[in-house]
C-alpha cells in the first residue's frame, strides 16, 4: 500500500515543480545566452510565436505590442507547468521516469519540443537549419528544467519506488 500511485498528488506536485523549473530554466537561459555567438537573428522566440498563434485564433491579431514579452513568458510557464504535471503523474506510476534525477525527462522534452514540435508547428527552424551551439543551449536548458523539476517534485511528493 505504501507505494501505491498517488496521481492527484503527482499532478499537483508536478505542476508546482514545473512552474519552478520553468523559472530556473529562464534564469539559466538569461545567463547562457551571453555565451552564444550573436548570429544577428532577431527572430521572436517560439513561445512568443505560439502566443501570436493563440491570439490570432481568439482576436484575429497577434499579441499587441505592450503585452508581447508577458505573452511569451506566459506560454513558457504554461508549457512548463503542463509538462511538469505530466511528469508528476508519470513519476507516480513509473519510477524509472525519474532517471538521472529528471535528466531523462529534461532531454526528452528538449527532443520533443525543440527538435520536433516547434519546427513542425512552424514556430522555429528545422533541426538541420539550427547551429550546433543552439542545440546544446536547448539541451542544457532542458537539463536544468529536468533537474529542478525532479528536485521540487521530490520535495513535495517524496521519493517513490
Amino acid at each position: 500500500m505504501a507505494n501505491e500511485p498517488r496521481p492527484l498528488l503527482g499532478l499537483m506536485a508536478g505542476v508546482a515543480a514545473g512552474l519552478i523549473a520553468s523559472a530556473a530554466m529562464a534564469a539559466f537561459q538569461s545567463q547562457a545566452q551571453k555565451l552564444l555567438p550573436d548570429d544577428g537573428d532577431e527572430e521572436d522566440p517560439a513561445t512568443l510565436k505560439a502566443a501570436d498563434v493563440a491570439s490570432e485564433a481568439v482576436i484575429g491579431d497577434p499579441v499587441p505590442e505592450p503585452y508581447r514579452d508577458q505573452a511569451g513568458t506566459a506560454v513558457h510557464y504554461l508549457v512548463g507547468g503542463v509538462l511538469g504535471g505530466i511528469y508528476g503523474v508519470i513519476a507516480e506510476y513509473h519510477p524509472e521516469a525519474r532517471s538521472g534525477f529528471g535528466s531523462a525527462y529534461g532531454i526528452a522534452t528538449a527532443a520533443l519540443l525543440d527538435e520536433a514540435a516547434v519546427p513542425a508547428a512552424g514556430l522555429g527552424p528545422a533541426p538541420t537549419e539550427t547551429p550546433a551551439a543552439t542545440h546544446a543551449y536547448g539541451a542544457a536548458s532542458h537539463l536544468v528544467y529536468g533537474w529542478v523539476l525532479e528536485g521540487v517534485r521530490w520535495l513535495i511528493a517524496g521519493k517513490r519506488g
